[in-house]
């Protein structure tokens, strides 16, 4: 049975940078992870590559930013006040924070600069602009 768009399959997987620098793995989370292919829950290029593959196939994959987080966008850039930033611990330099959206959605901030009054903060996803590379596994597909 080969992976094909609709189906539900569960996969193991490493997730290393360009430098063998390991930045996510289903052994980390603990389990396999589920999902359905052609649902838009996880990028493209990682979707887009399991199909045709079969259970306990194992395959090596690279992907380039378009296939996965895109380039970093400059306007996801901002200036804010620093007292608009948490007080401890105090704001430096390549700290993440967590920043709420309108929506109730949380999403990583990194601080990239600190000064007296203001600092600047990149709402672009951590893996933007990077290759990635992964390590899959196929445990299960369900159709």
């Amino acid at each position: 049975m080969t992976v094909k768009q609709g189906d539900k399959i569960k996969i193991e997987y490493t997730g290393t940078l360009e430098d063998g620098t390991v930045f996510d793995s289903s052994e980390k989370q603990g389990k396999p992870l589920e999902f359905e292919v052609g649902s838009k829950q996880i990028i493209p290029g990682f979707e887009k590559a399991m199909i045709g593959m079969k259970v306990d196939e194992e395959k090596e994959i690279t992907l380039q930013p378009a296939e996965a987080y895109g380039e970093p966008k400059q306007e996801l850039v901002k200036k804010v006040p620093v007292e608009q930033l948490p007080k401890e611990p105090a704001p430096q330099k390549g700290m993440v924070l967590a920043v709420q959206l309108p929506n109730g959605q949380k999403i990583p901030a990194k601080i990239t600069e600190v000064g007296d009054k203001e600092a600047t903060i990149d709402l672009n996803h951590p893996l933007a602009g990077k290759v990635l590379k992964f390590k899959v596994k196929i445990v299960g597909v369900n159709t």
